[in-house]
Parts: structure tokens; C-alpha cells; sequence
């Protein structure tokens, strides 16, 4: 595993400097959006589009890839993910932020499908899992500590958004010089979305809810945190506790899915997360600590629900259809992540920023709903036939799900001769 990890320090070195930029760009641009006075509705609209980029990446990259391949793309993308940075700096203007947010999310997409590409094949039998661990982990801890960079600099100016075009910048040197010759890449072709949802309708809207209030989550709690006062040193803890959360109990709700009924897990968490929002709702103005340990909490279950919906439908496919039928679950979450910033804030806009919170409440609570009544006309997968669950985050590529398909084969195996 060591001399795995040398091997790959470009890689991870490229990718903590990717999320960090990323982690401080989003709540950068949240609250400058609130400095320049854009309604809470054109801010929704702006983060949206870095969805709606991030869905036509998905689609459109590899096939770049092919073309062109893997070390001339990852430039390029890093290129214009770097300069995007800087062109919300100079134009603050809202319809510029929703053209240059569009690129920028294309540019997150290859990037991630490059990364995890990288990673596939700098992997071996045994270290798969453990090299999707600590992928997992960097990519959660660089976006955490990049909103404490909000702290360094005036969000008004424009050093915090060089700043992020230079963490950019920074993680094409190591893999743009790498000798690591650039790996293997097939795009899966995706399962009809019709075929998953007669599978698991339960999984389908798991993944649906999953995207709207994550991109609900990660686009806009910093502009609701601007509007009902917090200080920026507030904000980036507020984001960062709801980031960490999500580090921390992924393991532990993924060990319960795997040993009781993975529906069941997945209904407490929903509801869980349902709870912890309308919680928020009603402590909003009383206590700023109360609310930095609400988000910590809500990332916690809310992060996780994405990876126990692909799981769930999982379990009612063929082992030969998971890793494909991962690619329509990609873009099925990245299109619903298009509608969750621009229906909250919808809301906010018309009844304040306290809809912040009900709204998404409301969207956990119905998920909720749905899956007791799916309980109530399909038996559950016997714990014997449920696949392993894999901790991911939504915007994974079906790289990361081949990966993890290969690492417990290898498992198996290697249990079997023993």
C-alpha cells in the first residue's frame, strides 16, 4: 500500500487542491452573492448552473477523453476551471456568474471522471479499497478546509477568488508531469432510467431527493447564513461542520445498511434528516452554536442518503448492470441538483430565509413517506442477497462504482482460497 501511495501522490496531491478550491469557490460565491445585493432567487439561479454544467460534463467528457485523452483534457479543464475563478471576480454580475457557473461545473466533471480514472488504475487488487477510502477522505477534508480560507481575505475583493484560481492551477503541475502512463477508460453505457425505476422506484427517488437538497445544501446555506446575519468566520464554520459531518458517519450508517434492511436505514436517515432541518428551522435566531451542531448532524445523515439509494438499487439488479446502471444515476442526480438551489430559493425569495430549512425538511420528509409506503407492497432483499454498501459522494463518477465492484470481487476471492 505505501509504495501505492508514493506512486499516487500526484494524484491526491491534484485532488486536494481541486476540492479546497472547490470547498472555498462555492461559499465564496454564496456569500459575495449577498455583498452584491442579488436577489435570493438570481442566486439560485447562478448556483444551479454549475449543475446544469456539471450534468453536460458528465455526458460530454469522456468522450473527449477518448478523443483526445486523459492528461490534454485534465489540462484543459484545469485551465478553464482556473480562469471561470477568476471571471466571477472581475464581473460581478449575475448574468456573467451564470454563464462562467455553467463552465465551471463542466470543468468539475472531467475533472473528477480524470481523478478517478487515475485512480482505478493506480490501484491494485489489494489496495482498491483502501485507495477509495482515502480518496473519499481527501476529497471531504480539502472541501472542509477550504471554507476556513473564506476567513483570509475580503470576500468583497478579489484576492479570494485568485486565491481558489490558484489552488486550481497548482493541481495540474504534479499530474500534467506525471510518467505514469494515462489509464484505460470505457464509458459504461447507461441503463434505462425507465428499467431502474421499475427496479427500485424507492432507490430512483432516494437518488432524486438526494440531488436536490444536496445542491440546496452545498449552493445556498451560505447565502441563508448570510441573510439571517451570521459573520463570515460563522459562515465557513457553518459549511465546514456540515462537510465533516458527512466524513464522519458515512462508515458508521454504511455498517448498519449492511446488516439490517437497507430500506429500513434508509428511512431513518431521511427522517432523520427531515428532523434535524425543521430542528434548525425552529432554533434559526436563538443560537448560532445550536445551528453550526444541526448542520454537522444534517451532514452527517443527509450525505449519506445518495449512496444508500444506489446501494438499495443495486440490490434489485444484475451484478453486470451496477456499474452501468451507476452512470444513469449520475446524471439522474446531477439533473435533479439543477432544480434544488432554484425551487429553495424560490421560496426564500417569497417568504424569507427561513424556508430555507422547511423546504428541504419538506423534501426529506416525502422521500421519507415514499419509502414506507414501498414498504408496505414490496418485500424487503433478504440481508443475504444485499450487495456491500460503498461510500461515495453525488458527484462520483460510475468509475468510482467499478472500483469498488472490483475491490470486493477481489475480497471475495481472496476469502474464498483462504
Amino acid at each position: 500500500m505505501r509504495a501505492t501511495l508514493l506512486a499516487s501522490w500526484p494524484l491526491f496531491f491534484g485532488l486536494a487542491m481541486i476540492m479546497i478550491g472547490n470547498g472555498l469557490q462555492g461559499t465564496l460565491l454564496g456569500v459575495r452573492a449577498t455583498l452584491e445585493d442579488f436577489s435570493t432567487l438570481t442566486t439560485g439561479i447562478i448556483m444551479s448552473m454549475y449543475y446544469a454544467g456539471f450534468l453536460a460534463g458528465s455526458w460530454l467528457v469522456p468522450k473527449l477523453i477518448r478523443e483526445v485523452g486523459h492528461i490534454r483534457v485534465f489540462a484543459a479543464l484545469a485551465s478553464l476551471a482556473s480562469t471561470t475563478v477568476l471571471l466571477h471576480g472581475i464581473f460581478p454580475d449575475p448574468i456573467i456568474w451564470g454563464g462562467v457557473r455553467i463552465f465551471t461545473g463542466f470543468s468539475y466533471a472531467g475533472l473528477y471522471i480524470v481523478i478517478e480514472s487515475w485512480l482505478n488504475q493506480a490501484a491494485t487488487n489489494k489496495t482498491r479499497g483502501q485507495m477509495l477510502a482515502l480518496y473519499l477522505i481527501i476529497l471531504y477534508i480539502g472541501m472542509a478546509l477550504g471554507q476556513f480560507l473564506l476567513n483570509i481575505a475580503d470576500p468583497k475583493d478579489i484576492e479570494l477568488f485568485v486565491l481558489t484560481s490558484v489552488l486550481v492551477s497548482f493541481a495540474l503541475l504534479p499530474i500534467a508531469l506525471s510518467s505514469r502512463p494515462a489509464p484505460h477508460f470505457e464509458e459504461p453505457a447507461p441503463v434505462a432510467l425507465k428499467k431502474l425505476y421499475k427496479s427500485s422506484p424507492l432507490g430512483i427517488i432516494g437518488v432524486i431527493g438526494s440531488g436536490i437538497t444536496g445542491a440546496a445544501l452545498f449552493g445556498i446555506a451560505a447565502v441563508y447564513a448570510a441573510e439571517i446575519g451570521m459573520s463570515v468566520a460563522q459562515i465557513s464554520t457553518f459549511m465546514a461542520a456540515f462537510i465533516f459531518g458527512g466524513i464522519l458517519f458515512q462508515v458508521p450508517i454504511g455498517w448498519l445498511s449492511d446488516r439490517f434492511d437497507r430500506r429500513r436505514v434508509l428511512i431513518v436517515v431521511t427522517a432523520l434528516s427531515a428532523l434535524l432541518c425543521f430542528l434548525t428551522y425552529g432554533i434559526s435566531g436563538m443560537s448560532i452554536t445550536g445551528l453550526i451542531v444541526c448542520m454537522l448532524l444534517l451532514g452527517g445523515v443527509s450525505l449519506s442518503i445518495y449512496a444508500l439509494a444506489l446501494a438499495h438499487t443495486n440490490d434489485h439488479l444484475e451484478q453486470n448492470e451496477i456499474v452501468a446502471a451507476s452512470a444513469t444515476l449520475v446524471l439522474l442526480n446531477g439533473g435533479a441538483a439543477i432544480l434544488g438551489p432554484v425551487s429553495v430559493t424560490a421560496l426564500m425569495n417569497a417568504f424569507g430565509p427561513d424556508l430555507f430549512f422547511l423546504s428541504l425538511g419538506a423534501t426529506f420528509l416525502l422521500v421519507t413517506l415514499f419509502g414506507i409506503y414501498r414498504m408496505q407492497v414490496r418485500d424487503a432483499v433478504p440481508l443475504e442477497e444485499q450487495g456491500d454498501h460503498v461510500a461515495m459522494h453525488a458527484r462520483s463518477s460510475p468509475i468510482v462504482m467499478q472500483i469498488a465492484e472490483e475491490s470486493a470481487e477481489t475480497l471475495k476471492n481472496m476469502q474464498e482460497k483462504s
